[in-house]
C-alpha cells in the first residue's frame, strides 16, 4: 500500500483515510455577518483527501458533473502536490472553477456519483477543486492569455454565469465580445442573488476582472429590447447570445398573498446582497418572525439571510418531506445549525392578517405522501382535519422562478419560446433566429449555475461553428433542453 499523499493510487486508501471537510466557522459566530462560512483545506489535507480517489477506469464522478470535469486526473495531480497542474486541468473544462465548488450541490452531482458512495464517504471533490483554484490564483497559476483578434464581434446579453461563460470561451477564440447588462453592475445573480456567506462578492469581481483582461467589454444599464434592439445587435455583431435568466417569481396564489409583509424571495435577497444602493423599498427583518414558503436553495438562502438580518425566528414551510426537498442537503444542515426551523409535510393554504391588516400568520394543513408524480417524486396530499396556524409577521415566497418575458413590443419576439416561456434552442443552443443563441435559465428555466456554465460553453462552440459556416441555419429550434 502506498503512503497517503504520494499520488500513487492503490485503490485502498479510502478504507484507511476518513473524509475530511473544510473548516467551517461556528454557527454562533457566522450568523453575525455575511462572510463565507468555509475556509480552505490545508495542503497536507488536500493531498491526503485526493489520494482517497481510486482512479476509476470509467469515472462516475465525471459523468455526474454537468461540465464533465476531468476530476480523477486533477485529483491525482493534487495528491502529488502538483496543485498548479491540477488547477490547469480544472480550468480547461470550467470557466468558473473557483465559483462552482462554492455553489454547486456536489452531493447531487460529482460527489453523489462517486463510486465510494455506499462503501464510505465520497471524495470531497468540491473542497479540493476550490483549493487548487484558489492556490493557482495565489501562486500566479491563473495567467490570462489574450487570443489574437479574429476581427469578429459577438454580443452577449446578460452577465450571469451563462453569459460570462459564453463570453469567456469566445474571447479565448479571438472574438471581440461585448456584454450588455440591464443592471448597473455586472455579475447577475452571482452578485445579487447568491448570499455572500456562500459566495463572497470579491470572488465574483475577481472573475469579472479576468474577463476584462481577456478583452471582454461591459455595457451596463442597457436593457436589450428597450434601449437596444435585437436588430441593432445583429447589425453590429456577427452573433448574439441571450443569457437573460429566469427571475420572474412564481406567484403564491393564496388568499392573503397581497398582505403587507408578504414578499417574494429575490427582492429580499437582493436587498442584502447588492453592493450598490437599491431603488426598491427596504424589507425590515429585525425582530420579526419569518416564514419561508418553499424547499429549494432559494428558501435556504432566505432562512439564513433572515437570521443574519435579525429575525427572531425563521421557519421553512414545505409540503413534502426532507427526502423529497430539492434544496442542497449541505445548505439544509447549515441552516439548522444557524437555528432555522423546518416544518415538513406542511402546506400553506392562506395568509392571515392582524388588526392593522398586516400579515400575522400562515394557515397550513398537514400533508402525507402518496403515489409518485411524473417526475418520480411522491405526490403530497392533504390530511383531512389537520389545519393549524403558525405565527409570522414576515412571509417570504420561494416557490421558484420562470424565464423573464421579453419587453413588450420588442423585436425579441422573433425568437421562438416554448409553452412555459423559455427560449427554444437546438443542440448547440441556437434559437429559431439564425445567429441568435441562448442558454442558462432563459432556455431551461431556473436551474444550477453549473448548468448555465455548460450552456454558455456549448453556445460559444455553436457560435464559433456558425460563423465558420459549419452550421446550417435551422428554420426552428427544438424544444428547450433540460
Amino acid at each position: 500500500m502506498s503512503d497517503a499523499g504520494t499520488g500513487r493510487p492503490n485503490g485502498q486508501l479510502w478504507r484507511a483515510i476518513d473524509r475530511v471537510d473544510p473548516p467551517k466557522r461556528p454557527a454562533a459566530e457566522r450568523v453575525g455577518d455575511f462572510h463565507e462560512i468555509y475556509s480552505l483545506l490545508d495542503e497536507a489535507s488536500v493531498r491526503e483527501q485526493a489520494s482517497r480517489c481510486i482512479q476509476c477506469p470509467q469515472p462516475s464522478c465525471q459523468e455526474g458533473c454537468p461540465l464533465s470535469n476531468r476530476i480523477p486526473e486533477w485529483l491525482a495531480l493534487a495528491a502529488e502536490g502538483k496543485f498548479l497542474e491540477a488547477a490547469e486541468l480544472s480550468q480547461a473544462t470550467s470557466n468558473m472553477p473557483e465559483i462552482c465548488p462554492r455553489v454547486c450541490p456536489q452531493e447531487r452531482l460529482c460527489e453523489g456519483a462517486c463510486i465510494l458512495v455506499g462503501h464510505a464517504e465520497p471524495i470531497c471533490i468540491g473542497a479540493i477543486e476550490k483549493f487548487i483554484n484558489e492556490y493557482a490564483i495565489a501562486h500566479g497559476g491563473n495567467t490570462v492569455s489574450c487570443a489574437p483578434a479574429n476581427g469578429l464581434g459577438v454580443a452577449v446579453v446578460g452577465s450571469g454565469p451563462g453569459g460570462l461563460a459564453c463570453a469567456d470561451e469566445l474571447a479565448k477564440l479571438g472574438y471581440a465580445v461585448t456584454i450588455f447588462e440591464s443592471q448597473s453592475q455586472a455579475g447577475g445573480l452571482l452578485l445579487n442573488g447568491i448570499p455572500a456567506f456562500k459566495l463572497e462578492k470579491s470572488v465574483v469581481e475577481r472573475r469579472l476582472n479576468i474577463l476584462r483582461q481577456r478583452g471582454v467589454k461591459f455595457k451596463l444599464g442597457v436593457t436589450v429590447g428597450v434601449e437596444v434592439h435585437l436588430r441593432d445587435l445583429l447589425e453590429d455583431f456577427k452573433a448574439v447570445f441571450l443569457g437573460i435568466g429566469a427571475q420572474k417569481a412564481k406567484p403564491l396564489g393564496l388568499p392573503g398573498a397581497d398582505l403587507p409583509g408578504v414578499h417574494q424571495a429575490l427582492p429580499f435577497l437582493v436587498q442584502y446582497n447588492s453592493p450598490m444602493p437599491l431603488e426598491i423599498p427596504a424589507i425590515p427583518v429585525a425582530g420579526r418572525r419569518v416564514a419561508v414558503l418553499g424547499g429549494g436553495d432559494t428558501a435556504m438562502d432566505c432562512l439564513r439571510t433572515a437570521l443574519r438580518a435579525g429575525a427572531t425566528e425563521a421557519v421553512c414551510v414545505y409540503r413534502r418531506d426532507l427526502a423529497n426537498m430539492p434544496g442542497s442537503r449541505k445548505e439544509y444542515f447549515n441552516a439548522l445549525e444557524e437555528t432555522a426551523q423546518f416544518l415538513f409535510l406542511t402546506n400553506p393554504v392562506a395568509l392571515e392578517a392582524d388588526a392593522q391588516g398586516r400579515v400575522a400568520g400562515v394557515r397550513c394543513v398537514r400533508m402525507e405522501l402518496g403515489e409518485p408524480d411524473a417526475s418520480g417524486r411522491q405526490k403530497p396530499r392533504t390530511v383531512p382535519g389537520s389545519e393549524f396556524t403558525i405565527q409570522a409577521d414576515l412571509v417570504l415566497v420561494a416557490y421558484g422562478f420562470d424565464p423573464v418575458p421579453f419587453p413588450a413590443g420588442s423585436d425579441l419576439s422573433r425568437v421562438a419560446l416554448n409553452d412555459w416561456g423559455a427560449v427554444k434552442v437546438d443542440e448547440l443552443q441556437m434559437t429559431s433566429v439564425p445567429g441568435v443563441f441562448a442558454g442558462g435559465d432563459a432556455s431551461r428555466g431556473a436551474s444550477l449555475v453549473v448548468h448555465a456554465v455548460r450552456d454558455g460553453r456549448r453556445a460559444a462552440l455553436g457560435i464559433h461553428r456558425f460563423l465558420r459556416g459549419e452550421l446550417a441555419p435551422a428554420p426552428a429550434a427544438a424544444a428547450a433542453r433540460v
